[in-house]
């Protein structure tokens, strides 16, 4: 079944490569000269960075000029507040907290470009407690969460080497990148950040990557990942990510979540975009090898979900997921329990996000539940399902 995957996954690579390639050959006399974006951070809305964002002109700078150029300075500063039931120990029934506060220094333009990402933050996500900002940036990436240099030698091409964000999944790490505040089930699967380098090549409609990093931030450069993306017109989107561990490695602390690290995870992402409207279903497979250091055998897990987006004006928005995984182990095997809520086990969730943003200021609501297979929630694990409301403002710089 796995290598069915693999090859259904490689061939659809292939065939949006093709097709992407005709496509381009077909539509390239009308073809507008493309805009290099912005480095980062990558944001899929309802939220917008500052439309007027603090640059410094360094290209008069002796010797560093020419290096440095044009410099923006922009970030995020946020705060969070949550209230749930089924609360389980060492986790709060309602909690406050500073969710990021983060500055981005970035070149956007150039043959060398680079982006920095310094700060806390926190990740919020369902069906897991809370921790906190100061913790959680401690014990994950640090403060300096994401920082990457990129050689852009042609319009076409470019090399990135450092601290990237991964290519993997249809949600980002940090909250404001976010259609929701919190993160979902799939999102917890997939890796975040890694150390690495990364190629990217575009031919017309096509966006390919490819990078050797650590994986989950391991520390060990032993994972490959690969996301191949084609713009088929302005409204729709289809992309293929695959990313697998090479080597066995069973280091299990802080970001580096030793089943994850050692696993093969695939998605098929398809964006949908008409006016005000996003709408962006993706399924994910992931596959663990038996790891006989841990004592478990082989684990696979299959999930699907459903972003959408909606904007009323350009100030109100409404974002929903709703999301459904299972993994495939057993008891009796002793296998792996990557969902963390039983071997074998399922979850769904639902999550409903209204925003609002005015100019820099932002106010987020937002209402979710989670319903697993198995009682892992409440004071005493006697609950399958939880509530939970947040909340998040801040600013936008």
């Amino acid at each position: 079944m796995k290598t069915t995957l693999k090859t259904i996954l490689l061939t659809s690579v292939f065939a949006i490569a093709g097709s992407a390639a005709g496509y381009a050959d077909d539509a390239a006399p009308a073809a507008a000269a493309p805009t290099p974006p912005a480095l980062g951070p990558a944001m899929s809305g309802p939220l917008a960075g500052n439309a007027s964002p603090t640059s410094f002109d360094l290209s008069a700078m002796p010797l560093l000029g020419e290096l440095f150029g044009k410099t923006y300075v922009t970030g995020v500063v946020s705060g969070y507040g949550q209230f749930e039931d089924h609360a389980v120990p060492g986790d709060h029934k309602s909690i406050g907290d500073l969710s990021n506060a983060q500055v981005f220094i970035q070149k956007v333009d150039g043959v060398f470009q680079y982006f920095v990402q310094a700060g806390i933050y926190s990740f919020p996500y369902l069906g897991a407690p809370y921790i906190k900002a100061s913790p959680t940036t401690n014990g994950n990436f640090g403060p300096l969460s994401q920082a990457f240099v990129k050689i852009v030698p042609a319009d076409n091409f470019s090399v990135q080497v450092g601290k990237l964000p991964t290519l993997i999944g249809d949600e980002y790490t940090f909250s404001f990148e976010n259609m929701n505040i919190q993160r979902g089930l799939l999102w917890a699967q997939e890796p975040a950040v890694s150390d690495g380098v990364q190629v990217n090549y575009t031919m017309g409609p096509l966006a390919l990557s490819a990078s050797l990093n650590d994986g989950l931030y391991s520390g060990r450069y032993n994972t490959i990942s690969g996301a191949a993306i084609w713009t088929v017109d302005s409204s729709n989107t289809l992309a293929v990510s695959a990313s697998g561990a090479l080597s066995t490695f069973y280091k299990n602390k802080g970001a580096t979540f030793v089943l994850q690290n050692n696993q093969e995870i695939y998605n098929l992402i398809y964006t949908f975009t008409s006016g005000p409207l996003t709408i962006s279903p993706y399924v994910q497979y992931t596959h663990i090898p038996t790891l006989p250091g841990l004592g478990t055998t082989s684990t696979s897990t299959w999930g699907g979900a459903v972003l959408a987006k909606y904007a009323f004006d350009s100030n109100f928005s409404v974002a929903a997921r709703g999301e459904y995984i299972t993994e495939n182990g057993s008891v009796a095997k002793a296998s792996a329990d990557p969902l963390g809520y039983g071997v074998g086990s399922d979850a769904w969730t639902l999550t409903v996000t209204p925003t609002y943003q005015y100019n820099i200021f932002f106010l987020r609501a937002e209402a979710s539940v989670i319903k697993a297979s198995t009682k892992v929630f409440g004071p005493t694990f006697k609950s399958s399902s939880q509530f939970r409301f947040a909340a998040e403002t801040g600013i936008l710089f």
